[in-house]
């Protein structure tokens, strides 16, 4: 299933019922910044995976999610193949 760009607050994922407007799914998300985010203009929010009310809030679906956001390359299966 494919997200539009505008997600609001109460929005939840339609797999798993998790909240979209949070921060570990905004493109600003970053666990390496100052508060978690790289926004310095955000205000801070304690609970990253719930619903908030967020003005720099940037939907992050899931192809960009897949093309920055994980430290893993390629096929999962590939991580176990034999030399």
């Amino acid at each position: 299933m494919e997200f539009s760009d505008k997600v609001f607050r109460k929005d939840l994922c339609p797999n798993c019922g998790k909240d979209l407007h949070s921060c570990v799914q905004c493109r600003f998300y970053d666990p390496k910044s100052y508060n978690q985010c790289s926004e310095t203009m955000a205000e801070r929010v304690v609970e990253k995976e719930k619903a908030n009310l967020c003005g720099y809030f940037e939907f992050m679906g899931r192809k960009e999610k897949d093309q920055g956001g994980s430290a893993v390359k390629g096929k999962p299966e590939d991580l176990f193949r034999k030399p």
